[in-house]
């Protein structure tokens, strides 16, 4: 019969090898072997039995001791073994399951009883085995789907982002320099005790994705005002302040859609409304002050205004790399958190690279 299960009887009496092996035979392929070491020798070399029978009382290598390599060779490991010895006592029947047997059998062996835990033991092993390959099957079912989701977020991300990016064209690679520029400040930070909790790999990638979203809400501002040469009045930059509400609440309407807990606009949401505001309160649109700021706002305030500064736009030429970093630095503690002022600081010759990088 192709599907009768295998299993492996160790003794060192030839008596019991043909008593054991005469009970099992009608019922599964059987292999004896009358020593340890050459039940570990033919477990490293051979097919793997799906049970092993293992007497205890052997010389040269006792039966704890076979068990105890089994259980640590992660190809045997999950081979049920059951005792078969003249010991009951109870510490011995403790010592072998403590080592990872899974019954015990005291000689001399009722066969009814053999057969039936042999069964028994089959069975579960069977169950385990199946519930193994369907936690697999499972498992990749999972990572297939997360790995569908985050292409999905970062479609959705780079779809909204090019959005705002039509209502801007002369900003052509803004939103790819400032989501760089993201990241190496996110990971010049993360080691930092005031930033690692937050900046952990997962939320930076997040913050990464959720970058090219920070002027979604200029598509609620008005061309007039949006591509002024000029300075703008007091009325038209309140109206101009007012994309960092616009772009919240559009991304809080794409999440009020989502099925699930799927949090990843949080930091979308974030960086859209509050990437003006000024480490010393001054900012948009609440004023906030110092860590009152979100972290990823923090961080996308320092890109876009270096990005801002660099580049050309309506209402300027562009500045010199050199000038750019010397006013935000101008700006640290005020304007900028202090902390992320330094690592700007670090990476300026970083920030001149993707600056030409990406060069509209």
């Amino acid at each position: 019969m192709p599907d009768r299960k295998t299993v492996l009887v160790v003794d060192d009496t030839v008596a019991n090898l043909a008593l054991l092996s005469g009970l099992l035979k009608d019922r599964y392929r059987t292999k004896v072997v009358n020593s340890g070491p050459k039940a570990l020798e033919l477990l490293s070399s051979h097919d793997l039995p799906d049970l092993i029978l293992l007497d205890i009382m052997m010389p040269e290598m006792d039966g704890y001791e076979v068990c105890r390599r089994l259980k640590e060779d992660e190809r045997t490991r999950e081979i049920p073994v059951i005792f078969l010895t003249a010991k009951s006592q109870l510490e011995d029947e403790t010592r072998g399951l403590a080592l990872g047997a899974v019954d015990y059998i005291t000689k001399p062996v009722s066969p009814p009883i053999l057969l039936m835990r042999v069964q028994t033991h089959l069975t579960l092993k069977q169950a385990r085995d199946y519930l193994k390959r369907e936690n697999e099957i499972l498992e990749r079912k999972v990572l297939e789907r997360t790995a569908q989701l985050n292409k999905l977020h970062d479609i959705v991300m780079v779809a909204m982002g090019a959005l705002a990016e039509t209502r801007d064209p002369e900003t052509g690679n803004h939103i790819r320099r400032t989501q760089t520029y993201v990241r190496v400040l996110a990971e010049r930070l993360a080691p930092h005790h005031r930033f690692n909790e937050a900046l952990t790999p997962e939320n930076i990638s997040l913050m990464c994705k959720s970058a090219p979203l920070h002027d979604i809400g200029k598509v609620g501002v008005s061309d007039a005002i949006l591509l002024k040469p000029g300075k703008l009045t007091a009325e038209e930059f309140e109206e101009m302040k007012r994309h960092t509400v616009y772009g919240r609440d559009a991304i809080a309407a794409a999440e009020s859609s989502m099925d699930g807990d799927d949090n990843f606009l949080q930091f979308a949401k974030e960086i859209a409304y509050s990437h003006h505001e000024k480490w010393d309160g001054t900012g948009y649109p609440e004023g906030l002050k110092g860590d009152a700021i979100p972290v990823s706002a923090r961080l996308m305030a320092v890109a876009d205004v270096y990005d801002a500064l660099v580049s050309k736009r309506p209402y300027k030429p562009p500045f010199p790399h050199e000038r750019a970093v010397s006013l935000i630095l101008e700006g640290r503690g005020t304007h900028f958190d202090p902390d992320v002022a330094d690592a700007f600081r670090a990476l300026e010759q970083t920030f001149l690279e993707i600056s030409r990088r990406f060069a509209d």
